[in-house]
């Protein structure tokens, strides 16, 4: 799997109900009226195996059906997710001068796999650099709000996905409040570790007001990267 030299990688973060779904789509639209070429993507999901795993991993019903998943083992499907993800859409997308922009990437193992289900941010790391290169984004908008309304409203989202879809991607929301601060707190040291990398906003904001901020934040990015480099001079996506 090679780096390409080109393109843009984004990733967006947070617990659900923090609005990063939101947000990205209307980065997208934004980033596509200045003319730019944008792929969005979701994880785990994104691509035919990706929904096939997704479904697994977010359905209650796999506690039951499945006689539960062990941490390690859900784990290893959101990496195998991921991998499919970088072969079959984000690498080639930004080989081509996309940016693309993911609903979630391995932060959001780090936060979940690594501190809510207690297997250890080095394990996530490890797997990360085995398994997808270390492929990194060269940026990641990180929406923090307050850990209650996250939830609440992740809560109430999914009640009416049930009502109006018929399909549960509850299994995560089920978890108690001490998962989701181990969670929420893995986020702010993954902020604090690399402040590069990681722009947080953390405000209860109106949607339009917080996406005026990410967009300023996406175009100052995209003037220091140039041509796919880095004013450092390191190539683009990172793969530290």
């Amino acid at each position: 799997m090679s780096t390409p030299n080109r393109g843009l990688f984004i990733t967006f973060e947070g617990l659900d109900g923090s609005g990063k779904t939101t947000q990205l789509k209307h980065l997208a639209a934004a980033l596509e009226a200045d003319g730019h070429r944008v792929v969005t993507l979701r994880q785990p999901g994104g691509t035919a195996l990706g929904d096939r795993i997704r479904a697994i991993l977010l359905d209650s019903r796999s506690e039951s059906d499945l006689g539960g998943i062990a941490p390690e083992a859900e784990m290893a499907l959101m990496f195998a997710d991921r991998a499919q993800s970088l072969r079959q859409v984000i690498l080639p997308a930004l080989a081509e001068g996309a940016i693309v922009l993911c609903d979630r990437y391995t932060d959001s193992s780090e936060a979940y796999q690594g501190a809510g289900r207690g297997l250890g941010s080095e394990r996530i790391l490890e797997m990360h650099r085995a398994v997808c290169n270390n492929v990194q984004p060269e940026l990641t908008i990180l929406l923090l709000p307050p850990l209650a309304a996250s939830l609440k409203r992740a809560r109430r989202r999914n009640d009416r996905h049930v009502q109006q879809a018929g399909t549960d991607e509850n299994r995560f929301e089920r978890e108690g409040d001490e998962f989701y601060t181990r969670v929420y707190e893995q986020y702010r040291e993954i902020a604090r570790r690399d402040q590069r990398r990681v722009s947080v906003f953390d405000e209860e904001g109106s949607i339009a007001a917080i996406h005026e901020r990410i967009l300023e934040v996406v175009r100052q990015r995209l003037a220091s990267t140039a041509g796919g480099v880095e004013a450092s001079g390191v190539p683009s996506p990172l793969a530290e």
